[in-house]
């Protein structure tokens, strides 16, 4: 028998708000986090808007001195993490320390700290590179300093997986507390990647929706008019532990995590397969995981990035997974309408925006979406949110590479 999971702490840093609530309350509102990009001179690039994050101060999170030391992709990451901790009552933990581990990462990682070092190297020597250099950047110091910070001393790793990156370190999170590795976990994503090298290397790849009079309608997943996503900061961070923990602690339960599955598309670095069989796969491995029926599921929390080709690819997986009843009953929505796409921490961002559906029985809108491409005829909860019973939701994240993930919560009753 497998150690059923739960999730019991929540934390957010996001284009909607710094923590959970905010961000919440704007989605339901069908509220946009994009915003034209004044944090460096654009005028210069083809896209000139993004999901940055607003009147956050790190230093609220963080020792002043240790700020400077850090990319702000830690930045987030930390405050999503003391969020989610303080939320799960976990602050003052009095057990074993080996018995919680913490699973956070990036899908890039510190490229706005890599893009000010090369500058120093080219204008002033390797001498005067900060040798807080490496620390400050790489992926896994999110989870380094989280660890740190409360002492866990349980499994302590970082997949990073481009897109797929949050519910890829979410969902083996799980499987370490399925396998006997750790009770808790501290798991999520993190991104900070709208820096100059960042918006310059998706533009150039031509991903970027080019927007630029109307950002706010940029992110339209599924419409006629999609032209690229738009790209978007933050750190979501989730408690996940096993079921005997936390009801030994009496913690409160968003949703229980019921199944988990990864695939990958063996075909092109950046584009799907036409027929989405990589995200087919990732949903058929979750729902056997499961052990559930695909008409079991209310609501899908779309990977839906706004571009071309991918949100055509998921539609036809979405359709041939779940049969009849994708077009009859399962209602599907994009949150990176309104967030826009925070590359790896996306999935972990949707993952709770997934698990407050099924707590709250609320499902997030679609905005935008105005003309539906052919193809595009599912219930896409369009423009506005509604209120529905959810008892099963599950959430996709597909990544550069061919990488795929998907991840299903169960309402606890």
């Amino acid at each position: 028998m497998k150690e059923r999971v739960v999730i019991t702490g929540l934390g957010c840093v996001s284009p909607l708000g710094n923590d959970v609530t905010s961000t919440w309350q704007q989605l339901m509102a069908g509220q946009s986090g994009i915003t034209p990009i004044t944090s460096f001179d654009v005028s210069q690039y083809t896209t000139r808007f993004a999901g940055t994050i607003q009147n956050f101060d790190a230093a609220d999170w963080m020792p002043v001195k240790e700020v400077r030391k850090v990319d702000p992709f830690i930045h987030y990451a930390i405050a999503a993490s003391v969020q989610a901790v303080r939320d799960a009552g976990l602050e003052n933990f009095q057990g074993d320390p080996q018995s919680v581990g913490v699973a956070i990462s990036a899908g890039i990682g510190g490229i706005g700290t890599i893009g000010e070092q090369a500058l120093v190297l080219d204008k002033r020597g390797p001498k005067k590179i900060t040798p807080q250099f490496v620390p400050a950047t790489i992926v896994n110091m999110a989870s380094g300093h989280v660890s740190q910070l409360y002492n866990f001393r349980g499994p302590n790793f970082s997949v990073s997986t481009a897109c797929a990156t949050g519910v890829h370190n979410i969902g083996l999170a799980v499987d370490m507390i399925r396998l006997g590795r750790a009770d808790i976990m501290i798991a999520g994503s993190s991104e900070r990647a709208v820096a100059p090298l960042g918006l310059g290397g998706f533009a150039a790849a031509r991903a970027l929706s080019t927007r630029n009079d109307e950002p706010q309608r940029a992110s339209r997943p599924w419409d006629k008019g999609r032209d690229g996503f738009v790209m978007a900061d933050g750190g979501v961070t989730l408690v996940v532990e096993s079921l005997t923990s936390a009801q030994s602690r009496g913690a409160k339960i968003y949703a229980e995590v019921i199944g988990f599955g990864m695939s990958g598309d063996a075909y092109h670095v950046t584009a799907p397969r036409e027929d989405g069989a990589g995200a087919q796969l990732a949903m058929k491995a979750a729902i056997k995981d499961a052990q559930i029926n695909p008409n079991e599921i209310n609501y899908l929390n779309a990977h839906g990035t706004s571009t071309p080709r991918g949100d055509i690819a998921e539609v036809r997986a979405i359709k041939a997974v779940f049969g009849d009843h994708a077009q009859q009953k399962l209602m599907v929505s994009s949150t990176k309408s309104m967030t826009g796409h925070l590359l790896g921490a996306s999935g972990s961002l949707e993952t709770m925006v997934t698990a407050l559906v099924v707590n709250n029985n609320e499902i997030p809108p679609t905005i935008n979406l105005e003309q539906p491409d052919d193809e595009c005829d599912l219930d896409f909860v369009p423009l506005t949110g509604r209120q529905a019973q959810v008892s099963i939701a599950m959430s996709n994240s597909f990544g550069f590479g061919g990488t795929n993930a998907s991840i299903i919560v169960k309402k606890m009753i």
